[in-house]
């Protein structure tokens, strides 16, 4: 998703930005986990979308 939620375009969903609020949310309907759990992910793995897919798929 794009940083700016205002700019109009096709979002990046390669990567996951929690320090975007309209981020969080997509992300953690998208992946049905908590914001705890999805800060934890992208802690442990880094922001790759599909690194943290299966960071969450391997607990």
């Amino acid at each position: 998703m794009s940083d700016d939620p205002n700019t109009r375009g096709e979002p990046d969903r390669s990567r996951i930005n929690v320090n975007q609020e309209h981020e969080l949310r997509y992300w953690t309907q998208a992946l049905d986990v908590t914001e705890e759990e999805l800060r934890e992910a992208v802690r442990a793995v880094g922001a790759s979308v599909s690194e943290v897919r299966e960071y969450l798929r391997s607990r």
